[in-house]
């Protein structure tokens, strides 16, 4: 973990600027030890919607990937960060980017029980989706692709055999422990 994830973690907001002012840290760093989360993604899952926009402004990429495949909005809405989701939402982060599982955001909100987050995140996807579709015409350039994460992912499903039963047993169950319906396919 460097020392700008350390100080996102913790919510130290002057401490993050200075680093990044300085030029010691890559706001985009992916951090193999803590399954290749960037400052961006512990930012949103603490919560802290400063960092988050400080980050962003900075050069920090919203559509990067951990090893699962899960973007700073999976985080955001698994720790029911509604706040920081406004603010992704804000800054044009995808909103319905699947993760390795094909679960996007709103699915891991749902999961967790965060009932407002759900409900934030199927009108933000719509949103997200407009966005797109203007962005596109008017040939504005979208940052779409983790193109590190597209290599690694066709790395993982070629050596180890997707395992549904295994994926849906973990997500068969929301965090008080009660089984959720499963998703249609």
């Amino acid at each position: 973990m460097t020392e700008l994830h350390e100080a996102v973690a913790l919510g130290k907001y002057d401490l993050a600027e200075e680093i990044l002012q300085r030029e010691l840290a890559d706001p985009n760093c992916k951090d193999a030890d803590w399954s290749d989360r960037t400052p961006l993604h512990w930012a949103a899952a603490k919560g802290h919607s400063k960092i988050v926009k400080l980050l962003v402004e900075r050069g920090a990429r919203l559509i990067l990937r951990t090893e699962a495949g899960w973007t700073p909005v999976h985080f955001a809405a698994e720790s029911g960060q509604l706040g920081v989701l406004r603010t992704l939402h804000s800054l044009h982060a995808p909103m319905d980017a699947p993760d390795l599982y094909g679960d996007v955001p709103r699915r891991i909100a749902e999961i967790y029980g965060h009932k407002a987050c759900v409900k934030f995140l199927e009108i933000a996807e719509i949103e997200y989706r407009a966005y797109c579709q203007m962005a596109k015409s008017k040939g504005i350039q979208l940052d779409e692709k983790d193109e590190a994460w597209e290599l690694k992912k066709e790395e993982l499903l070629k050596s180890k055999p997707f395992s549904p039963k295994k994926h849906m047993k973990h997500k068969m169950h929301g965090k008080d422990g009660v089984q959720l319906p499963l998703r249609k396919q």
